[in-house]
């Protein structure tokens, strides 16, 4: 039996970093922010930015943040559902680079949005390395069967 190679409508997945282009800051801002990811390498299923669940099932999101030192602001963010904060990737330190990351498996339901929050007061920092990035895909039914 030959497996074809194509995109079925069932199947979601992203992957997308902050900056297409240039290095810079991003905050920090006097309230929280939703992460735009603008060099977008995989949107399969076109539910990305932000994800907007087109289909009900078990989805995996994991983000990454990175920022140079600063004694004063920390980089902290988190994936959000429906407005609910569900985890954080926090890092501070007075010198050098800060990074974190988190993933989380969520069940979602049809319309439901997921989205990345910079926290208020918060700065992170990318460039051509594509540190700060957040990617999620739809788990297969498939693989949930017994």
């Amino acid at each position: 039996m030959r497996k074809e190679n194509r995109v079925t409508d069932r199947e979601i997945a992203f992957s997308a970093a902050l900056m297409q282009s240039g290095s810079g800051d991003i905050g920090p801002f006097t309230t929280e922010i939703t992460l735009t990811y603008r060099n977008v390498f995989t949107n399969i299923g076109n539910a990305y930015n932000p994800i907007t669940a087109p289909l009900k099932g078990v989805y995996m999101f994991s983000f990454s943040v990175y920022g140079l030192a600063n004694p004063s602001t920390s980089s902290t963010a988190s994936i959000v559902k429906n407005g609910e904060k569900v985890v954080v990737a926090h890092g501070h330190q007075d010198q050098y680079t800060v990074n974190s990351s988190k993933g989380v498996v969520l069940i979602l339901e049809i319309g439901d949005v997921v989205y990345v929050r910079l926290w208020s007061g918060r700065r992170i920092s990318d460039n051509q390395n594509n540190h700060n990035t957040f990617s999620g895909y739809l788990r297969e039914q498939e693989l949930c069967r017994m």
